[in-house]
């Protein structure tokens, strides 16, 4: 089965940060899944997550998947930083901080004046992409009916940070770092180390224990898994684009802007659009406990932890039929 399916380049001009920076000429790049009704009521926003291109999460979306696009009308819009919207590797006066706040204001009209969207029926994001989920409830509490934040957090947590920060410095050391996250050329070195961290934390313990990097993603050991999952996955991104989005993930907080001045049981409180929160059991970065703890603070939300060992990697389960049916059960329950 067919839907349709387009995509473009939407242009923002010159745009001012939060942190007050310019990012001038700002591009978002976007494309979109489905067919928008005449009420323009069954809208989906689909916000990128952590190195991620749009083609990267597509694999989701289909009828009998997570997201239906004969039902909804799914937009992706590509995150500042990925290579395809607004990046240190096509804009040379790119910010040295462009967070999740600029993410939503500029998804925000770019929904508004490409295609007349005021109101969405949900915001769906994994990892970078719930941190944008939140931000989205909490900034523009009625225009959002419902998100789904999905291995994601209101506020990167401190155990976060670090592991953001090793990443960091790990680029940093490299002798093709020129500073504040440029480079003289894609640093190899650095890269391979960079991949080798984040096999660390992407996926949990009990995952490697269970020998599923061998078993399930087929590797026929650690040393080739490390390579073919990991290396080459991040050695396709510039060095530039990956330091900038670890700056956003580390700023992550729906409360860190004049809104809400840093008081993030308000910016919770504030959220009307019903939250379903569905943190992995074993994710290293975004803990059940992140979501536990801003529970009460929401009016309307459920926690719904994701039964598996697979991690961060649980909530984005291209390869692993029995978290997606989990996932898929959720959401589409969340939807009716």
């Amino acid at each position: 089965m067919t839907w349709d399916q387009r995509s473009g380049q939407f242009k923002l001009g010159d745009v001012k940060t939060l942190s007050g920076e310019i990012l001038p000429d700002a591009v978002l790049s976007w494309k979109a899944h489905g067919r928008l009704n005449a009420a323009r009521d069954n809208v989906i926003l689909y916000p990128t997550s952590y190195g991620a291109q749009h083609p990267d999460l597509e694999w989701l979306i289909h009828p009998d998947g997570v997201l239906d696009p004969t039902r909804w009308f799914i937009v992706i819009p590509d995150m500042f930083g990925n290579g395809l919207s607004s990046s240190p590797s096509n804009n040379p006066n790119y910010p040295s901080l462009v967070t999740a706040y600029d993410n939503v204001q500029a998804q925000r009209r770019l929904l508004a004046e490409q295609f007349g969207i005021e109101r969405l029926a949900c915001v769906y994001g994994w990892s970078m992409g719930a941190q944008q989920a939140y931000h989205w409830a909490a900034l523009f509490p009625d225009q959002v009916a419902r998100i789904v934040v999905n291995c994601g957090s209101a506020r990167t947590a401190v155990h976060n940070k670090v592991f953001l920060l090793s990443l960091m410095a790990t680029l940093e050391a490299a002798p093709e770092h020129l500073g504040n996250g440029r480079f003289s050329s894609q640093p190899k070195a650095a890269m391979r180390a960079f991949g080798r961290i984040y096999a660390a934390w992407a996926l949990s313990q009990d995952f490697y224990r269970a020998g599923l990097h061998l078993s399930a993603l087929k590797a026929p050991d650690l040393e080739t898994f490390l390579r073919t999952d990991w290396e080459e996955r991040f050695g396709r991104r510039a060095a530039a684009d990956l330091y900038a989005q670890l700056r956003c993930w580390h700023a992550g907080d729906i409360s860190a802007n004049p809104q809400y001045n840093g008081d993030l049981a308000a910016a919770l409180r504030a959220i009307k659009a019903r939250v379903l929160l569905m943190p992995g059991e074993t994710d290293l970065y975004f803990r059940v406990a992140d979501n536990e703890a801003e529970l009460p603070y929401l009016r309307d939300a459920e926690l719904c932890p994701i039964p598996s060992i697979w991690g961060h990697r649980a909530g984005n389960p291209a390869l692993n039929p029995e978290d997606t049916a989990f996932i898929k059960a959720q959401v589409r329950r969340w939807l009716v």
